[in-house]
């Protein structure tokens, strides 16, 4: 029998308890009921997203911090949750507490508990509802994720500059190296052009959010770079200096003009793209990803530039496709072999 100190609090028409939980006590009694899979009231949750899981996992077993409650929906009757003389009091019963938010931070902990054990020790706050409808849990979820908006993506990034490594995603701070070197070096085609956190907000350019989020697929771990053993940190930030010094070189001048699409989010997306899918296992058989290689292979000069008016109009997913496509179209690979692998 487990006996928690709690506190007591009522918002609107609903009442819920706070307190501190085991992980171990969390991860035994709590369950996702899925909407469309699950006949019960209060299924809300979706399907569980296996690599955010494993992310989730990775982060608990680097001794990452949780401080925002795991909220639940208690509804066993077999296992009734009761409040005597200060205490909470209830066992580790399967199925007693539907989750209403926290899903995939549960499967995580769960599935590190499965490597160390005493992360079960670990304390969770956890907040409790008891017995909610489906539509009072819709509230509660959407209360959360909808109304109190997460920071900006391009804070987080930046924040992975001072922040402690067990906080960290390493592939996002990586790319974050990266990008921050193509923002602040001085021979860079984006030097100063990134919209960091606190600058002044405008019209076009490219989020530093966009930035890392563009390149982190490439220099993750078994990412695109290290499928073919470039590892370090070096090389891969003047790989991708040399893609956009490539590109850089077909505009001249008119690169850093309103009209060039590589200086906008769609164009710099587009770019990654193009180089995951299709240069990079073109510079890898040449053996060489210098920018001369790079250039050479793309014929988008005179007046086959790609400008920002042929994406107007187009959603965010439907202008990278456009860009990627026109480079795609521009594609020109040599046949010949190098024998020397050159950067």
């Amino acid at each position: 029998m487990n006996k928690l100190p709690f506190l007591h609090a009522k918002q609107s028409n609903r009442e819920f308890f706070i307190t501190t939980m085991p992980a171990q006590s969390v991860v035994a009694l709590s369950y996702a009921s899925v909407r469309g899979q699950d006949k019960e009231e209060g299924a809300i949750q979706r399907v569980l997203n296996k690599s955010r899981i494993a992310s989730i996992k990775d982060f608990t077993l680097r001794g990452g911090d949780y401080p925002n409650a795991i909220v639940l929906n208690w509804v066993s009757t077999d296992n009734p949750l009761s409040a005597i003389d200060g205490n909470l009091q209830f066992e580790d019963t399967p199925r007693s507490a539907q989750i209403i938010d926290g899903q995939h931070r549960v499967a995580g902990i769960r599935a590190a508990i499965m490597e160390n054990e005493k992360i079960g020790l670990m304390d969770l706050p956890v907040v409790i509802y008891k017995n909610l409808t489906s539509k009072e849990c819709a509230d509660i979820f959407l209360s959360i994720n909808e109304e109190q908006k997460p920071v900006p993506r391009s804070l987080v990034f930046d924040l992975f500059g001072i922040a402690s490594e067990g906080s960290i995603d390493p592939a996002a701070l990586r790319a974050r190296d990266i990008a921050m070197n193509l923002h602040t070096l001085e021979n860079s085609p984006y030097f100063g052009l990134l919209k960091l956190p606190g600058t002044p907000i405008r019209k076009g350019g490219i989020a530093f959010s966009t930035a890392v989020s563009a390149i982190k697929p490439i220099v993750e771990e078994k990412g695109t770079l290290e499928q073919i053993g470039i590892e370090e940190l070096e090389i891969q930030r003047q790989i991708i200096l040399n893609l956009f010094l490539a590109l850089s070189s077909k505009y001249g001048e008119k690169w850093g003009g309103k009209e060039n699409v590589f200086l906008y989010a769609a164009g710099f997306m587009a770019a990654a793209q193009f180089f995951q899918q299709k240069l990079v296992s073109y510079c890898s058989t040449k053996q060489s990803f210098k920018t001369e290689t790079i250039s050479d292979s793309l014929h988008i000069e005179g007046d086959r530039l790609i400008w920002q008016s042929e994406i107007k109009g187009l959603g965010g997913s439907a202008a990278v496709s456009k860009v990627y496509d026109r480079l795609v179209e521009a594609f020109v690979p040599d046949t010949g072999e190098k024998t020397a692998f050159e950067i």
